[in-house]
This record gives C-alpha cells, sequence and structure tokens, in this order.
C-alpha cells in the first residue's frame, strides 16, 4: 500500500500527469453518466461513431492549420443531431447510421492526412491517444463539461430517467423528448473530443460502454447503476494511468484493460448470485 501511494505522490510531482489526471477523470465521470442512457437505449456505438468522426474532423484541422477542438467539437456535435435526426425521421436504423457516417469520416481523414501530413505522430495520438497532449484547455472544458452532466442529471434525473426507458410514454406525459435527446447527444459528442485526446479514437467508446455494461451486472435501478458506473470508470482510470506509468504502458489500453477485468468481475459476481439464488429456490 505504501509503495502504491509513494508512486502517485511521485506522478503527482509531474505537472502534465496532474493535468492529464484532472481531464481523464472528469471525462471518464462524465462518459460513464452519459453511458448509462445510451446503453440502455442501444446507442452504445454512436461513441465509436463519433469518435471517427472526431477523427475526420482533426485531421482537417490539421490540414488546414486551425484549432483542432474548434473545427472537431462543432464537427461532432453536428454528426451527433444527424444520427438523432436519421434514426428518428428514416428508414435507416440507428446502429446502419452510425456504420454509415463513422466510416465515411473515418476514410476522409485518412484521404486528408494521407495527401496532406502523412502519418505522423500528432496523427497517432489522435489515433491511439497520449497521456502527453492534455493542454491547460483541456482541464478548462473538461471542468465546464463536467458541471454540465452533473447539473444535467441531477436537476432532470427523472425526464431522463423517462426518455431512457420509454420515450413513446415520456411523450405522451409531456417530456420534451427531443430536447433531452439532443442534450445528451452534444454532451456525448464533446466528452468524446476530449477523450480522444488521452484515449485515441479507437479507444474512447470503451469509456462509455464498459462501465455501464459492468454496473448492470449486478444493480438493476437506474440511479444505483449511474452511481455504480461513475465509480467504476474513476476506479478503473486511476489504475489504468498508474500502471501505464509504472510499466510504461500505453494510457488508453491500460485503462480499457482495467475495465475489462471489472467488466469480468462483475459477470462473475453475477454468475454466483444467480447460482445462489437458484439453489435458494
Amino acid at each position: 500500500m505504501t509503495d502504491v501511494l509513494g508512486v502517485v505522490r511521485e506522478m503527482f510531482s509531474y505537472t502534465f500527469l496532474v493535468r492529464a489526471f484532472i481531464v481523464g477523470a472528469l471525462v471518464s465521470l462524465c462518459a460513464s453518466l452519459l453511458g448509462v442512457s445510451l446503453v440502455l437505449k442501444r446507442y452504445s456505438m454512436i461513441g465509436d461513431g463519433l469518435s471517427h468522426v472526431g477523427f475526420g474532423a482533426l485531421a482537417v484541422a490539421m490540414a488546414i492549420g486551425a484549432a483542432p477542438l474548434a473545427v472537431s467539437i462543432p464537427a461532432v456535435m453536428l454528426a451527433a443531431f444527424g444520427l438523432l435526426r436519421i434514426s428518428e425521421n428514416s428508414k435507416i436504423r440507428g446502429d446502419s447510421a452510425i456504420a454509415l457516417i463513422s466510416t465515411a469520416s473515418l476514410a476522409i481523414g485518412v484521404m486528408v492526412i494521407s495527401l496532406t501530413t502523412g502519418m505522423n505522430i500528432d496523427v497517432c495520438n489522435y489515433m491511439f491517444g497520449s497521456i502527453l497532449s492534455m493542454k491547460r484547455s483541456d482541464v478548462y472544458i473538461s471542468v465546464a463539461l463536467s458541471a454540465c452532466v452533473l447539473v444535467m442529471f441531477v436537476l432532470f434525473y427523472n425526464k431522463i430517467f423517462a426518455v431512457t426507458f420509454d420515450e413513446t410514454f415520456a411523450r405522451a406525459t409531456g417530456v420534451r423528448a427531443g430536447m433531452y435527446n439532443a442534450l445528451i447527444a452534444v454532451l456525448s459528442a464533446v466528452t468524446i473530443v476530449l477523450g480522444m485526446r488521452m484515449m485515441g479514437a479507437l479507444l474512447i467508446s470503451s469509456l462509455i460502454i464498459f462501465p455501464a455494461l459492468s454496473s448492470m451486472r449486478i444493480f438493476a435501478k437506474f440511479r444505483t447503476v449511474a452511481i455504480s458506473s461513475a465509480v467504476i470508470s474513476l476506479s478503473c482510470f486511476l489504475v489504468g494511468v498508474v500502471v501505464s506509468y509504472v510499466y510504461a504502458t500505453p494510457t488508453g489500453a491500460s485503462v480499457v484493460s482495467a475495465n475489462i477485468l471489472v467488466f469480468l468481475a462483475c459477470c462473475a459476481v453475477k454468475l454466483l448470485k444467480e447460482r445462489a439464488m437458484g439453489a435458494i429456490s
């Protein structure tokens, strides 16, 4: 235990690691809370789709010399709204719409990169993540984002619960389901863009999927699942960062590996509970 605390204190002596920890923890918190609604609405792969859109936007930003966040955040927001519109008003199913937009964006990004800068270190950082790429602006945006997500869940918990489980009934009772869906989509878009800096475009969706699925293995109530998902996400992020620092492994892959182990443990706990209940009955 003493050795672990010593490693953590050593990590926090580096400014770039403190910055990365703040951003990563806040993004993990936001992704886990948003992930509960997205998974229950069967939109869990929206994170993967929007991350590919973000990669395409970042490629364009690098090609024209623009600020990456200034280009990628609006582009990913528009893509999120587009996915909602396509799913609601088109014969194209939600998963097909995500695959359509994600593959097209990824292809555009690769084409732009191949014709301009080529596959350099910056591009690889956005694809696979880099803990060294955190900037002071990322910290400010992450704090604002986490505040928005927490306020949304506290003030509009009942509305989000209704829209998540039965959108048709929610609309019938006067809930503006479209507005809350759009709000979740916008916050998801910003979360994904910020998370790409650390996790990479190929791994950011894991922050949305794994904590929610792990919590659902053990708990059934929406509120309990949301709280448990946040705790799991933050814990796995901390473990992943420490492992990455000690063993010099990629940060994103280390965080995902921690989430995988927790998910397997939760599945085992669920199986044991089911067997115990079966033995009692």
